[in-house]
């Protein structure tokens, strides 16, 4: 079997073979539609070791058999291989399989055997033309194949295929044809993945062996060069580029061996002198003609390289990384270049810069070639490389007529010299090289210097410069610097001189005597009297550095009186003392201070309270981080909060230093830093308030400075030091600093002093009054608004060795305040009570002493806790303002209460569940239950303990049964007291708590008894048996005066009646309802009224089954209410309740199947929909129907079994 890769010049790789033996009419008849249709389909391809599968395409090229075509042993060949051999038969006739055929086989089995091959398959093709042709002495086509596989597939029957009729086009034959493809692809696979690796397998042996004497690494080349064609073919380029990388990178390694003393006696054919430099050749897949050298061993260094990178540059371009190419053709060249040393290969003068050249010519044009003009252009980096390589090696090859033309005069050669510079400096800036190009033009300003042109000098200087400080090369940028200055000084550059001088005279880098003679040129120019109205400014970065600054408090914030002192701590880079005449400050009134109250949190860096370090750099040169990295972000918290009750609205970030972050940079301007070539001039900001001393003398080293704060609140932003006509100036004090001396309003807060504050109980909180700028006097009051819902308890307590006094009247609490000074807090307790809201009516509602209306609390479900919150305002007049303080305090109620109504018969109970949902053990007492508005009805309580124990997410349930002497009233107004306290409070802690509520349709107006009956001549119910269920519905009491029937029926004699509608359902699945499941009962409104229902159920288990589930609910006709729109309540819905889709007057019956976990209203949904008055149901209020049946059982007994069943007891 054989598998091409054609390339453009159609050179096909050598093919992998499949052997056939075949009769040749039968097959030629087969090969076409064999071939075309085996690689259509992909295979997955698992390999051995973990690696990862893949998708590949079998491509087959059938060879006919022949046994010299079989490996031989030893034979390392992977090309050449065999991996499947084909028999071909459509024999179908006994003789003639018995007298040829079978031999056959045998003979190529044997030939395969003796070879060691075991992957083959023996097809058995099936023709209607062949049956015809033997119709007497044929065999079933099953009888043949089966002595095939009896025969010659013994273990491996699937080594047998049948292809039937493939000539033809039907779906047997295309079924048959996608069997046997499916199969050969299989086999084909199989034997590849086996055989592959095996090659593998010997190809590490023979790598293994690499350290014995006699071990050829062209040998080894070959070998692994099989390895990559094979992977080729199956178009894994990247596995193919691995097996080339792996024979670079051992060839590179002996190299380095060698150069190393570590010799191997197979070099010795690479070191021979390079006769050959024709270079690379890209321009074919496989240049035969270096490989058959690599194969005799006669190929040079440059051989082998060009050769095996032609092989990487194939398949890179094969996966679409021709860029990879450029750079790995970089790395040739040099390695090249490197190896031939390293050998000591003798090669002719200028041969290298000849292969040189042709190499990078023809990588540009291969790759030119696989790519268009577009990509080219926006891939220049990578190919500017090799024009660079390209064009050194050129250089070389024409140098005598330029330098004798140079030599000629001064002029020729120096137009010659600045012709080359300029061009390298070019050629360098358009690759992106800045470096180099400064470099070339540093040696042009030193040019320039000698021929006494100092301005184009500094110009180059300056650039070189950049790149020094930028990179931080310290002493390069400090020899800089010293020419910079030398030109600025021969041009007069009065101010780029001091400044420049300014930053020698600080560089560590220059002895104590240079930087001496620089800093005495600063101070001979400021002890000149010139011209005082122009100052020349320079940075002061240059001159002296701030590197801590200090406030003193160390909270850089006291009030309004004290004082606050700021300490700048300046470090002098000037090897001598100089004396400043003045060092201002700039300061900046913050006008938002005071409706944020922020303060700057990421901004400071602070070792300790009160402390801002300032981030230090190199004084002669530093990496980029520190030269160009310009400020860090400057953030404040800003706050927005209420005037009122100073509640948070929101809250956000700010930055302070936008002016520095979003300002415009010239492309040509340097940083403002000290490591800058020229600082930028820098002025104080006309109108900014200072902060001032005189007469500062700095000595080399740290310095201490300070300034005394004025009032206000203030970020310091610059730093100015006078020196005679020069100004040092810092045009931003980073990270900012920022100090307050605040006038502070009096505050008056409240909290309490343990959560959570329970209702109804006495509780303390605390406030704190922190007096700010105001001075309490003696007779100073709060006055504070009192309200039922929360009164102030009496008590008198002491703020410090004071004493509280506190007096209370109807409307207002006054608390007098002991005197006391400005910036002091005050602290005192009060007792208040909340009361627990009855549920009563809510009165009116209050108003404060300020006149506003106080809205009464309303409790509400807090998310965080069970317990329920109420929301208690106060209203405090105080004596340093004219508006009143609201302060809030959330009380919780420590109960929750919930009533039922019970009813066992006529008798009628009440059951009140108080909960505690509080962290608190309470103690009941005295627990009554009255009802307001009935004097002869009697509640008569069925508690036994006077005092109960209620603790902490518990429940305490009390129950009175309802006693009436004439009719029970069909509304209750009920109120339940209690007295609860804390258990480690004694009895004269108990406060009271309230709950009413009202019960409504309290009296029972039916019964409903239901029996089940076995079937007759039957003792007990069985299950699956038919039994009778009988429902007594029995009307209790005569109709009430307010009892209206909607639906009631009025004869002219006969007593009036109202519509049931009962329903019998089942829903823990123990009974199926067999009989009508629901109904309507026209009902007389008499008392003892009775009505029965008999229902046919069978229960479905044995044992002591519940009674069904029996409801009774009102029936209304249409006529009992018109509906203008829809009401979703007029519809009952029950998960037991079921009505048909029809009017009920008829009383029909509905199947139980339909009555069980269904809905239903009565009508259509477009009648209802459309506002019509329809027949609804509604349901009776609790007590109203008592079920004597509700928790009945009935025995059922299990039906007759006449099985056996097996019990083992051990």
């Amino acid at each position: 079997m054989r598998k091409k890769i054609f390339f453009n010049n159609n050179i096909p790789l050598p093919p992998l073979e499949l052997l056939h033996f075949f009769f040749f009419a039968l097959f030629t008849s087969l090969y076409t539609s064999l071939a075309q249709q085996l690689p259509r389909e992909p295979m997955e391809w698992r390999r051995t070791y973990g690696r990862a599968p893949k998708m590949i395409l079998l491509e087959a090229n059938f060879v006919q058999f022949k046994e010299e075509l079989l490996p031989k042993e030893g034979n390392k060949a992977l090309l050449t291989f065999p991996f499947l051999h084909i028999y071909w038969t459509d024999c179908c006739d006994t003789e003639m399989y018995k007298s040829s055929v079978k031999e056959d086989m045998m003979r190529w089995q044997n030939s395969l055997r003796t070879h060691g091959s075991s992957d083959w398959v023996i097809i058995v093709v099936e023709t209607n033309d062949t049956k015809k042709k033997n119709k007497t002495n044929i065999l079933p086509r099953s009888s043949i194949v089966d002595k095939i596989r009896s025969d010659f597939c013994n273990k491996q029957s699937d080594r047998c295929v049948v292809l039937s009729d493939p000539l033809k086009d039907s779906s047997r034959s295309q079924e048959s044809w996608n069997s046997l493809l499916l199969k050969l692809r299989t086999l084909l696979l199989m034997s590849f993945t086996k055989n592959l690796g095996r090659f593998e397998d010997e190809m590490r042996t023979l790598r293994e062996k690499r350290t014995q004497p006699g071990w050829s690494f062209c040998e080894y080349f070959m070998v692994q060069e099989e390895l990559a064609f094979v992977f080729e073919m199956l178009q894994q380029f990247e596995d193919a580029l691995v097996q080339y990388d792996e024979l670079d990178a051992l060839f590179t390694q002996y190299v380095l061996n060698f150069g190393a003393g570590d010799t191997a006696n197979w070099l010795g054919s690479f070191c021979a002198p390079v006769r050959n430099w024709s270079g690379l050749l890209l321009r074919r897949p496989i240049d035969m003609e270096k490989r058959d050298s690599i194969q005799r061993g006669e190929a040079s260094l440059l051989d082998l390289r060009s050769y095996l990178f032609s092989r990487q540059c194939t398949l890179l371009i094969f996966l679409q990384r021709p860029w990879e190419v450029t750079q790995r053709a970089l790395e040739l060249l040099h390695n090249c270049v490197q190896e031939l040393r390293l050998l000591e290969v003798q090669v002719l003068e200028g041969a290298l810069d000849c292969w040189v050249f042709l190499s990078c010519l023809e990588v540009l044009h291969r790759i030119e070639g696989c790519c268009d003009p577009a990509q080219l252009a926006a891939n220049c980096s990578h190919t500017v490389g090799l024009w660079a390589a390209a064009h050194t090696g050129t250089v070389l090859q024409s140098p005598y007529k330029k330098l004798k033309e140079a030599l000629s005069s001064v002029e020729a050669f120096e137009r010659h010299y600045l012709e080359l510079s300029h061009a390298a400096m070019e050629m360098y800036q358009a690759i992106g090289r800045l470096r180099s190009a400064r470099l070339v033009g540093k040696s042009l300003a030193e040019f320039y210097m000698r021929k006494g042109d100092p301005e184009r000098a500094e110009t180059f200087l300056q650039e070189a410069l950049k790149s020094y400080v930028s990179e931080g090369w310290s002493l390069p940028v400090t020899h800089t610097r010293r020419q910079v200055a030398e030109c600025q000084k021969l041009l007069s550059k009065t101010e780029d001189y001091l400044q420049t001088s300014a930053l020698l005279a600080g560089d560590v880098n220059l002895t104590t005597d240079e930087r001496k003679h620089f800093c005495q040129e600063i101070l001979s120019f400021t002890g000149k009297s010139g011209d005082q109205s122009h100052k020349v400014t320079l940075s002061m970065g240059v001159f002296a550095q701030l590197t801590q600054l200090k406030f003193h408090p160390a909270a850089a914030s006291v009030h309004s009186g004290a004082v606050l002192q700021v300490e700048l701590t300046l470090r002098c880079l000037m090897p001598v003392s100089v004396r400043i005449q003045q060092l201002v400050a700039s300061i900046h009134f913050e006008v938002d201070h005071g409706g944020t109250h922020g303060r700057s949190k990421g901004a400071q860096r602070r070792t300790h309270p009160g402390t801002v370090v300032f981030r230090q750099s190199n004084s002669s040169a530093g990496p980029p981080s520190s030269a160009g990295a310009g400020p860090s972000l400057e953030l404040d918290e800003i706050q927005d909060r209420s005037p009122s009750d100073n509640s948070l609205n929101s809250t956000g970030v700010i930055c302070k230093n936008t002016h520095l972050l979003m300002r415009r940079h010239d492309s040509n301007s340097p940083p403002d830093t000290p490591n800058c070539i020229s600082p930028p001039t820098v002025g104080i900001k006309e109108g900014a308030q200072m902060l001032k001393v005189q007469d500062v003398t700095l000595e080399p080293g740290n310095n201490s400075i300070t300034f005394t704060a004025p009032p206000g609140t203030y970020t310091l932003r610059q730093l100015c030091a006078t020196v005679g006509e020069v100004q040092f100036i810092l045009p931003h004090i980073y990270p900012s600093a920022q100090y307050e001396v605040y006038s502070q309003e009096p505050q008056l807060t409240v909290e309490p002093l343990s959560e959570p504050l329970l209702a109804g109980l006495p509780q303390k909180v605390k406030f704190t009054l922190l007096t700010g700028h105001y001075t309490v006097k003696k007779g100073d009051a709060l006055q504070l608004s009192n309200t039922e819902t929360m009164p102030i308890l009496p008590s008198t307590k002491l703020v410090g060795e004071s004493t509280l006094s506190i007096q209370s009247s109807e409307k207002v609490t006054s608390i007098s305040l002991p005197p006391a000074p400005p910036y002091h807090t005050l602290e005192f307790q009060l007792e208040v009570l909340c009361i627990i809201p009855s549920g009563a009516d809510r009165p009116a509602n209050e108003r404060l002493t300020n006149g506003e209306v106080r809205h009464r609390p309303r409790s509400y479900s807090h998310p965080d806790t069970p317990m329920t919150a109420i929301d208690q305002r106060m209203s405090i007049d105080c004596p340093w303002s004219i508006y009143s303080t609201l302060l809030a305090l959330t009380f919780y109620i420590p109960f929750k209460t919930k009533h039922s109504l019970l009813s066992a018969g006529n008798r009628q109970y009440i059951q009140v569940c108080v909960q505690n949902v509080s962290d608190v053990n309470f103690a009941l007492a005295e627990v009554k239950l009255t009802e307001k508005q009935h004097a002869s009805l009697e509640l008569q309580s069925l508690n036994t303990k006077t005092q109960q124990l209620l603790c902490c997410k518990h429940s305490v349930f009390c129950l009175w049964e309802v006693r009436w002497k004439d009719d029970l009233p069909s509304c209750l107004q009920c109120v339940f007291s209690a007295n609860f306290s804390p258990l480690s409070q004694d009895i004269s802690a108990y406060k009271p708590f309230h709950y009413q509520f009202q019960l409504e349709r309290v009296t029972t107006l039916y019964s409903v008894k239901a029996e089940i009956f076995p079937p007759a001549g039957e003792q007990r119910c069985r299950s699956g048996v038919l039994c009778g269920l009988e429902v007594c519905i029995t009307r209790l009491t005569e109709p009430a005066e307010g009892e209206i029937a909607e639906d009631s029926k009025t004869e002219t004699d006969g007593p009036k009646t109202t519509k049931l509608m009962y329903e019998v359902a089942d829903s823990s699945s123990n009974w199926a309802v067999c009989g009508k499941s629901s109904g309507m009962v026209l009902m007389p409104m008499t008392a003892n009224a009775t009505h029965k229902v008999q229902i046919e159920v069978m229960p479905l288990f044995a044992g002591h089954l519940p009674f069904p589930k029996i409801k009774v609910l009102k029936y209304l006709p249409h006529t009992a209410a018109v509906a203008i729109q829809p009401d979703p309540d007029s519809c009952v819905e029950n998960d037991s309740l079921s009505l048909l889709d029809k009017t009920l007057d008829d009383q029909g019956d509905t199947a139980s199947i339909r009555s069980r976990g269904s809905v239903h209203s009565v009508g259509s949904g477009d009648q209802q929909q459309k506002g019509v008055a329809m027949p609804r149901l509604e349901p009776f209020s609790p007590g109203q129907v008592f079920n004597h049946s509700h928790a009945c059982q009935v025995l059922v007994l299990p039906a007759t079994d006449d099985h056996i069943m097996e019990v083992n007891a051990t």
